[in-house]
């Protein structure tokens, strides 16, 4: 969807991944689904413009946030981007949590920390997944985690934080297993609308 207007009609709960261009977002979706080319994974960065909508049978979709932070992007289309993903992250009635994904060894960017704070704002449940994790040391990659979860206690309150590898497939059950929560969550704390 390239307009927030002609988004579906809210229903099931809605998880969305947003992250930096090149940080491994589709990578992650297809992982988690379990398909290989569910989204497209591109070498170009900021290939994903538009929403996309992935549905996990009726009881959840995964939605596919555009790229943001390709500096080969012109400036109307990250004008765009932030009227698009802003929108849906402020006003989305069937979001349910957004995966920010971050590339291991460049966590937290300026524009990581607006999106961070768009979603506090909102009121919106965060789970980071801090991907490429096969790319650092046992060890460099453990201090990334640590530190960044001390970072989102503070810009985030409540936000979770783990390791994530497509190439190695690590991470994938905590993974299913966090946003399956986030997902039964906001089925216990949402009663449906009318004509939902």
């Amino acid at each position: 969807m390239h307009d927030p207007e002609e988004l579906p009609r809210p229903g099931a709960p809605e998880v969305a991944f947003a992250g930096r261009s090149n940080a491994g977002k589709s990578s992650a979706i297809n992982a988690l689904a379990g398909r290989r080319r569910l989204a497209f994974v591109s070498k170009t960065p900021g290939r994903t413009q538009l929403i996309n909508f992935f549905a996990l049978g009726d009881r959840a979709y995964l939605v596919d946030l555009p790229g943001y932070g390709y500096a080969g992007v012109p400036l109307e289309v990250r004008r765009h981007w932030q009227h698009l993903v802003g929108t849906y992250v402020s006003t989305r009635p069937s979001l349910a949590a957004v995966v920010v994904v971050m590339d291991c060894r460049h966590p937290l960017t300026s524009l990581d920390l607006t999106l961070l704070e768009w979603l506090r704002a909102a009121g919106r449940p965060a789970h980071v997944l801090l991907t490429k994790s096969d790319k650092l040391s046992r060890q460099a990659s453990r201090a990334t985690l640590d530190r960044v979860r001390s970072q989102l206690a503070r810009l985030h309150p409540g936000a979770s934080v783990q390791l994530f590898s497509s190439l190695k497939r690590e991470g994938l059950e905590e993974a299913a297993n966090r946003l399956a929560s986030l997902v039964d969550d906001a089925r216990k704390n949402k009663a449906p609308a009318k004509g939902e």
